[in-house]
């Protein structure tokens, strides 16, 4: 029987999209391609989401990628100052979390985020009031799909995996899931109405 939902947050609960910041410092397209892959397409950026190094020392390695002092100067406005552009809170999904807090289950959250987002998670994420825990993945230094996380999330809050059900928009972060006994979803399309028609379902379960 599934008493818990876990979500994902990014693309999930928030739309996230990193060239917002990026467009909102650069003007040169070539530039913007630039810093955005040195910044959010990095090797750093998962480590940060792993909570394995600081945003001053992913920021300097990022840097160190770039051509020149403006580049290098554009990648520290759009690092310092992400959390405040790129995330965007899915309205829908607030009747969605209520409702199902409303029906008696247990709210949680399973993210790969940095550190970064325990400041500011509860501006962006619709519902947060409902939720009975939030995990990120900085927090315990492992990421999904890794099982580690999982398992840190059942621990953490006294879950059987059993008894929960999974949202994330990648198949490879449900099929980690999965392989520690909790089933999922693949919200990967964005359709609100889609999902909702599948944890309707979930009562069958």
């Amino acid at each position: 029987m599934i008493k818990n939902i876990v979500f994902d947050m990014g693309n999930v609960l928030v739309n996230y999209d990193d060239r917002i910041v990026c467009r909102r410092f650069i003007k040169d397209e070539k530039e913007l391609e630039l810093v955005r892959t040195a910044v959010f397409v990095s090797p750093e950026w998962i480590m940060l989401d792993m909570g394995v190094i600081s945003d001053e020392e992913a920021l300097k390695s990022m840097q160190s990628r770039l051509p020149d002092d403006h580049a290098r100067e554009m990648a520290a406005l759009c690092m310092n100052h992400w959390h405040e552009y790129c995330m965007d809170g899915i309205e829908e999904m607030g009747s969605v979390i209520k409702e199902l807090k409303d029906q008696g289950y247990g709210i949680y959250l399973c993210s790969n985020a940095s550190m970064r987002l325990l400041q500011c998670y509860k501006q962006v994420i619709p519902g947060i009031e409902y939720f009975d825990g939030v995990l990120f993945s900085a927090e315990v230094k492992c990421i999904k799909p890794q099982k580690e996380i999982y398992l840190h999330l059942f621990e953490n809050f006294q879950l059987k995996p059993e008894e929960c059900f999974f949202i994330d928009d990648l198949q490879r972060n449900i099929d980690g899931a999965k392989a520690c006994g909790m089933e999922g979803y693949c919200h990967k399309d964005g359709n609100v109405e889609s999902l909702k028609k599948v944890l309707r379902g979930l009562k069958n379960k």
